[in-house]
């Protein structure tokens, strides 16, 4: 005995209704707009004191935090690990996941970690706990980039993401978009101003230690260097070099991780290496031809650079020679930080020098269980007495995929100098 026809369409129509609405829930749970917040179980590790040599290797690009934490970046997640000078990538820390927006940059100042996402939207993470400090509506990045599976161009690189230090001891973050740039206070997300711009012909290219933007602008004619207030947004200097051409590129020099804090800068015509260095300060930029080189970097009043095959350092103010480092393989300038100057030998030697005087404080091979030195260096970073090297496989292939590309499946070699 069964039920009628129309108590049995009536059944099947209902049955169809619960399943659509089960699939239905399924698939917004899936795809719907979510974030997913790990925060930190364990208690704030301490600030590590390794002995000098190499760490370990690494799956991924580290961004060191506080001294205290690496930082990760994932296609949608950003995640911390411990201890800094742990041999392997360990069980994050604490961990913040996105969808579907995809992370574009990373930036830290202190313990605070501010992500940027392809939506624009901003998230500051406490490092201490990895929980969510505040979050802000940005300008989208501008176009698209190709980021390796290391992520390195998102933590040591990122984009059109700044963050300046003010006179008044305030931090500001400024993100750049298309059409306007925003800034808002580290330390709660609150906006201080927006200003709106065309990336056609404006472009935001790092921060001053004195807390200005730096952009090149040349929507109104001729491109001219500009200086802005990065607590107030007022537009300040805007200055051209003596005898530059209408077309203008400017290579902040002497900052920190992400063009942050610069102290220098370098103006050149498209595509010419011949550039010309500059100081900067509260007013116009001052000459330093001791940063004309395109390869010269700026470590606090010295200029460093490798001049057939030795390196050199010079008062970046008058050009005068301070120091010349003779006896040494040949070298290339890998990176620099506040107080140490990292040269990495053919043989994948790496030698660390003090910027004032030249003065070697370390010297050891970047080598790692039984990887070898037979690798070529890729992107490197460095910070708080640490450096971290991408190791590429020999040839190098730029357009090859990441398993041709990378030496190994953990091409980051972290050292201790």
């Amino acid at each position: 005995m069964g039920f009628p026809n129309g108590r049995r369409r009536i059944a099947v129509a209902v049955a169809a209704l619960l399943a659509t609405v089960a699939v239905a829930a399924t698939v917004y749970r899936v795809l719907a707009p979510a974030e997913v917040v790990t925060p930190a179980r364990a208690e704030y590790p301490a600030a590590a004191s390794p002995a000098v040599g190499v760490v370990g290797r690494l799956p991924v690009a580290p961004l060191i935090v506080d001294g205290r934490l690496r930082v990760y970046a994932a296609h949608r997640q950003v995640y911390a690990d411990r201890p800094v000078d742990g041999r392997h990538r360990t069980t994050p820390y604490w961990s913040y996941r996105r969808w579907p927006a995809t992370l574009d940059g990373v930036v830290a100042s202190g313990t605070t970690v501010v992500t940027r996402w392809s939506d624009g939207r901003l998230v500051a993470l406490d490092a201490r706990t990895g929980r969510v400090a505040w979050r802000a509506d940005g300008p989208a990045p501008v176009g698209e980039r190709t980021v390796r599976r290391t992520g390195a161009a998102t933590v040591w690189d990122p984009r059109g993401i700044f963050v300046a230090a003010a006179s008044d001891g305030r931090h500001v973050v400024v993100a750049a978009g298309a059409d306007r740039v925003r800034a808002v206070d580290l330390a709660d997300g609150r906006e201080l101003w927006r200003a709106e711009v065309d990336s056609g012909c404006h472009e935001t290219v790092g921060s001053t230690a004195s807390g200005q933007l730096i952009g090149v602008d040349s929507c109104a004619g001729p491109a001219v260097v500009e200086f802005r207030d990065a607590v107030t947004g007022a537009a300040g200097v805007r200055w051209r070099p003596p005898g530059a051409g209408a077309d203008l590129v400017a290579a902040p020099v002497g900052c920190g991780t992400g063009r942050t804090g610069c102290t220098g800068l370098r103006t050149a015509a498209p595509g010419d290496d011949a550039g010309r260095g500059w100081l900067l300060g509260t007013g116009d930029p001052v000459a330093a031809p001791a940063l004309d080189r395109p390869d010269a970097e700026l470590v606090g009043e010295t200029a460093v650079a490798v001049v057939d095959g030795v390196p050199v350092g010079r008062s970046a103010r008058t050009g005068a020679e301070l120091w010349r480092r003779t006896g040494l393989p040949q070298v290339r300038l890998l990176a620099v930080q506040p107080d140490r100057v990292h040269l990495l030998t053919e043989t994948n030697d790496l030698v660390t020098l003090d910027p004032a005087t030249g003065a070697q404080r370390s010297f050891f091979a970047l080598n790692v269980g039984s990887d070898g030195i037979g690798w070529a260096p890729g992107a490197a970073y460095a910070a708080d007495g640490f450096v971290a090297v991408e190791r590429l496989r020999k040839p190098v292939d730029p357009t090859g995929d990441d398993r041709r590309y990378y030496l190994t499946s953990e091409p980051l070699i972290l050292a201790a100098t």
